[in-house]
């Protein structure tokens, strides 16, 4: 009942990674909506992980970077052709070195890009442009450890505030 109920539920996260001169970590899939556009490493959320994971993830296949979150800096939610809820969750997250590894199955390319030279890109994420405005000081942080009873039978459990 549950699988049904939730089938056309979409739960995505993407990371933005700014290296130490301030540019952007930015893709180019071979698939999707996004094909052959530049944006954030982005995929779906597994069944078996919380979103911070998932972003680390998929930022560490993509690309092969390693991060930390820093904490959540945006969600976009929208509802395709009156039918799938498509949700994406989107992080600020801290690079530990930034030597790339691309994912060729499913990327073109990725590269660090300025902020301002993806503004002159005529093949980019529409959302990359509204990231240039964000502030870090309203980005909302990870409360991890804490449980919220045991009759949910949590596995893993935490709070963005």
């Amino acid at each position: 009942m549950k699988k049904e109920r939730c089938k056309d539920v979409w739960l995505a996260v993407a990371g933005l990674v700014i290296s130490d001169e301030g540019k952007w970590l930015v893709v180019k899939k071979k698939y999707g909506g996004l094909k052959g556009m530049w944006s954030l490493p982005a995929g779906f959320v597994n069944k078996n992980e919380t979103v911070d994971e998932a972003v680390i993830r998929e930022v560490r296949e993509e690309t092969g970077i390693a991060a930390k979150i820093e904490g959540l800096i945006g969600v976009r939610s929208g509802v395709i052709q009156d039918e799938i809820s498509d949700n994406m969750l989107i992080f600020l997250l801290k690079a530990d070195r930034f030597e790339l590894t691309v994912q060729l199955d499913e990327l073109y390319e990725a590269r660090f890009f300025a902020p301002e030279a993806l503004l002159k890109e005529p093949n980019r994420s529409m959302m990359l442009e509204h990231f240039l405005s964000f502030k870090k000081e309203r980005m909302q942080t990870i409360l991890d450890g804490i449980n919220p009873g045991n009759q949910f039978g949590y596995t893993s459990y935490k709070l963005f505030m």
